[in-house]
C-alpha cells in the first residue's frame, strides 16, 4: 500500500465509527434520563404511534372511571335519603302499634301523635331536600341521566338512568295519618306498610343501578391497568439494557480514539522516509 499524506483514509474510517459510538451512547443516555424508549424521535416510529394511541385510551379510561365513581356518589346520596326514610317509618309504625293498644290512654296517644306527626313531616322534608347538585333525587320527576363510563363515543360506553322514585309524604300515602286515637292508629299501620313497600321498591331501583355502576367502575380500573401495562412494555426504557448499551458504546468510543491515534501516525512514516 502506498504512503499518502493528502487523505488519511484509515483515520476517516475510524472517525465514522467514533461518531456512531457517540451517537449510540448519547441515545442511551437520553433514554435513561427520560425513562422513555421514544426519547429519540427516530426510535421505532411505528411503536411510538401505537404507544401514544394506548396512552390516549388509558387517559380516557381514567376519566371514565372518575365518571363512574361520581355516578356512584350520585346514587348513594339518594340511597342515604331512602335509608333514613325507611328508619323513620319503622319508628312511625312502632308508635302506631303502641297507640293501637288500650294500655295507653287518650292523653298518652296525643303525646305519641306529636312525635308521629313530626316524623311524617321529616319523611316529606327528606324527599324534597335530598339532591345531588341541583337535581332532586326523590321527587320522581322523570329526569333522565346518562353517565359516560367508556373511553369512546358509542352508546355502549354510556349508562342511563331515569328518576322515577317519588317518596314525599303524599306519594307514600302518609299525609292524613294520625295515631291520636285507637282506630286511626290501626288504620295507619296498613298505610305505613304500603309506604315501606314503596320505599323498598325505590331502594331496589337505586340499588340495581348502584350495583351496575360498581361493576363498571371495577372493570374500568382493571382495563386501565392492563392498557398501562401494555403501553409500559412498549414505551418505557429497559434500564438494564440501556445501561449496557451506553457502557458498551462508551468503551468502544475510548478504544476507537486510541485506534484513531494510531491511524494518524501513519503520515509520520512518510515524513521519516523523506528524512532518510
Amino acid at each position: 500500500m502506498g504512503l499518502r499524506i493528502g487523505t488519511n483514509i484509515a483515520a476517516l474510517s475510524v472517525m465514522k465509527h467514533i461518531t456512531q459510538s457517540q451517537r449510540d451512547a448519547n441515545r442511551a443516555l437520553v433514554q435513561l434520563a427520560s425513562g422513555s424508549r421514544f426519547a429519540h424521535s427516530g426510535e421505532d416510529p411505528a411503536g411510538y404511534t401505537i404507544s401514544e394511541h394506548l396512552r390516549g385510551q388509558s387517559q380516557g379510561l381514567k376519566a371514565a372511571h372518575r365518571n363512574a365513581e361520581n355516578a356512584l356518589s350520585f346514587i348513594q346520596v339518594a340511597e342515604g335519603g331512602l335509608n333514613e326514610q325507611n328508619n323513620i317509618m319503622i319508628r312511625m309504625r312502632e308508635l302506631a302499634i303502641q297507640s293501637a293498644s288500650d294500655t295507653v290512654s287518650d292523653v298518652e296517644r296525643e303525646f305519641l301523635d306529636q312525635e308521629f306527626q313530626q316524623l311524617r313531616e321529616e319523611v316529606d322534608r327528606i324527599a324534597k331536600t335530598t339532591q345531588y347538585g341541583s337535581n332532586k333525587l326523590l321527587m320522581g320527576n322523570g329526569q333522565s341521566f346518562s353517565f359516560q363510563v367508556g373511553a369512546y363515543g358509542g352508546s355502549e360506553n354510556r349508562i342511563s338512568y331515569t328518576l322515577t322514585s317519588k317518596t314525599s309524604s303524599d306519594a307514600l300515602g302518609l299525609d292524613d295519618l294520625s295515631v291520636a286515637d285507637e282506630d286511626d292508629a290501626l288504620a295507619a299501620l296498613k298505610d305505613i306498610d304500603g309506604a315501606l313497600s314503596i320505599v323498598g321498591g325505590a331502594r331496589a331501583s337505586f340499588g340495581a343501578i348502584q350495583s351496575r355502576l360498581e361493576h363498571a367502575s371495577s372493570h374500568l380500573s382493571s382495563h386501565q391497568i392492563s392498557i398501562e401495562e401494555a403501553r409500559s412494555k412498549m414505551s418505557d426504557v429497559d434500564v438494564a439494557e440501556a445501561v449496557t448499551r451506553m457502557t458498551t458504546a462508551q468503551l468502544k468510543n475510548q478504544y476507537q480514539v486510541a485506534v484513531l491515534s494510531q491511524a494518524n501516525s501513519s503520515a509520520q512514516a512518510a515524513l521519516r522516509l523523506l528524512q532518510t
